[in-house]
């Protein structure tokens, strides 16, 4: 562990807790807690796991040394398994037992331990697991809510060394502040998920692997953006946190969409209908008015503008529109376009991810179009239908939003 006081650690720790007491999405959460708790005992790897009925899912894996290796504003490769709790891995037992657990050596684990490493992963990437900490954030009701584990410590000139006491307490300290911090996301969690259930009860398009597509993408496509244009760090954690939930409410004013028309396949909308179906714009807007918080306006941001052109094409609605007093089930008549940055940039953002998982998925009225092609038709609409810079962001992450993909498959649209 680098050579700093006890002091200074513990003032480190209080500093991380007030982030993570901050962070309002779980995935966002998952993914500070790992960096955080690598960061308090000087961890060069880590992942962190969450439970999925009788299995451990993965959700965030980090590694330094891997990532000194690529390009800079490269990221890991998107990752996504799950194997069963029980006493064959790590990560398992300590899910199935309830303990922490602190490996020496992952190589030299002894024989009569129900647990053993797989060195599969190291020899793919040639890389050597040493010293392991294996921590079950635990609710105060017994519930697992994820298990942290990280890999690794280093001294100050590098070497791996054992998670030595200290480390042990440090990073037991700072999982009771995760805990309260992902028991307190996961009520949000909840909350969320029970308004979109809504919103797919009435429009079965609006499923869960499509909200979630989008919202993974739209973070993606963020992070890689933000690198771009030198965001402080600061600034993107909040703007992260909130877009990985406001992406999420991006067409749930078509609850206010009458099912004349919502689920209407052939033919296809008349102009009237269209017109009228364009105001779940303005209803999903109004659904996070008043604005009290920075996550709604986000909401109402996204509801209302990710149909909007980059080059206010005749296209895009609703414009400048007087949404406030949009009464539910009359046309929307665009008095002005929008574009260019009059378009606030998280609606710029989810306009790709949402066009995007349109194009690459079937729904009742057209076949999928295969990835290539999809990536293709954002590239061509750069600069007309969105932003340059968002599809520049959009294309140097193709590899992460083709695995969030994989991660996320849809169910059949009859």
């Amino acid at each position: 562990m680098k050579n700093i006081t006890r002091e200074q650690k513990l003032q480190q720790i209080i500093e991380s807790e007030k982030m993570l007491s901050e962070i309002q999405d779980v995935d966002v959460l998952l993914e500070r807690i790992l960096t955080e708790a690598r960061s308090i005992v000087h961890a060069d790897a880590g992942s962190i796991y969450v439970v999925d009925g009788s299995n451990l899912k993965i959700k965030y894996a980090q590694n330094d040394t891997h990532l000194k290796a690529l390009s800079p504003g490269e990221k890991l490769p998107y990752t996504f398994f799950s194997f069963p709790i029980n006493e064959a891995s790590i990560a398992g037992y300590v899910a199935y037992s309830g303990a922490p657990l602190n490996i020496i050596d992952a190589y030299e684990i002894p024989d009569d331990k129900p647990y053993k490493f797989n060195k599969t992963t190291d020899e793919t990437t040639e890389y050597r697991t040493k010293s392991i900490y294996t921590i079950p954030l635990k609710s105060h009701l017994g519930k697992i809510l994820g298990i942290l584990q990280i890999i690794n410590a280093q001294n100050d000139e590098g070497e791996v060394i054992a998670f030595d006491s200290d480390a042990e307490l440090f990073i037991t300290h700072f999982a009771q502040s995760a805990i309260k911090a992902l028991e307190n996301a996961y009520l949000t969690s909840n909350m969320v998920r029970r308004m979109l259930k809504m919103a797919e009860f009435r429009d079965p398009k609006e499923t869960y692997p499509h909200v979630e597509r989008v919202s993974s993408f739209s973070i993606e496509i963020y992070d890689r953006w933000a690198y771009n244009h030198n965001v402080p760090e600061f600034q993107i954690h909040k703007f992260r946190d909130n877009l990985k939930i406001a992406a999420k409410f991006h067409d749930v004013g078509k609850v206010g969409i009458s099912d004349i028309i919502l689920k209407k396949k052939y033919p296809r909308f008349t102009d009237e209908e269209r017109s009228i179906m364009q105001g779940h714009t303005c209803i999903g807007a109004n659904l996070f008015e008043p604005t009290e918080s920075f996550l709604d306006e986000m909401c109402r941001d996204i509801a209302l503008f990710h149909h909007e052109r980059w080059d206010g094409g005749a296209t895009a609605y609703p414009g400048a529109f007087d949404y406030k007093n949009f009464v539910i089930g009359s046309p929307v008549s665009v008095e002005r376009h929008l574009s260019g940055e009059e378009i606030p940039l998280s609606a710029r953002i989810v306009a790709v991810a949402d066009v995007f998982d349109a194009l690459s998925h079937k729904r009742c009225y057209k076949e999928a179009w295969k990835f290539d092609d999809a990536f293709s038709e954002i590239q061509a609409e750069s600069g007309k239908h969105f932003d340059p810079e968002v599809v520049l962001a959009f294309m140097q992450v193709k590899d992460r939003i083709s695995a969030i993909q994989l991660a996320f498959p849809d169910e059949d649209i009859e």
